[in-house]
């Protein structure tokens, strides 16, 4: 079993940064690929970026690309997401999730644990 614990989420002016941190319980977190995905309301949860197990390989939606940063320290089992250049378009409820295996999904369906989610909002 895995728990996640999002952090690093607040209120930021539009252009501002955040940098948001999941910590995970277990010991098995240096071989899980890890994801993050935002819900704005009323809205399906959409894809963040996500990291293989050891870091190697990222992707990035595109509405975040170029933005946003994605790294792992497997070492403390944390995984963040550097934000930058923040648009009120990317106010939403932001959570970390965790699956077995190395494919970088994309959707929410292959995760198999779900932190509780960590608000951000961005003022314009």
């Amino acid at each position: 079993q895995v728990q996640l614990v999002e952090s690093g989420g607040g209120l930021v002016q539009a252009g501002g940064s955040l940098r948001l941190s999941c910590a995970a319980s277990g010991r098995t977190f240096s071989s899980l690929t890890m994801g993050w995905f935002r819900q704005a309301p009323e809205k399906e949860r959409e894809f963040v970026a996500v990291i293989r197990w050891d870091g190697a390989n990222t992707d990035y939606a595109d509405s975040v690309k170029g933005r946003s940063t994605i790294s792992r320290d497997n070492a403390k089992n944390t995984v963040y997401l550097q934000m930058s250049s923040l648009k009120p378009e990317d106010t939403a409820v932001y959570y970390c999730a965790a699956r077995r295996g190395t494919a970088l999904s994309r959707t929410p369906g292959p995760y198999d644990y779900w932190g509780q989610g960590t608000q951000v909002t961005v003022s314009s």
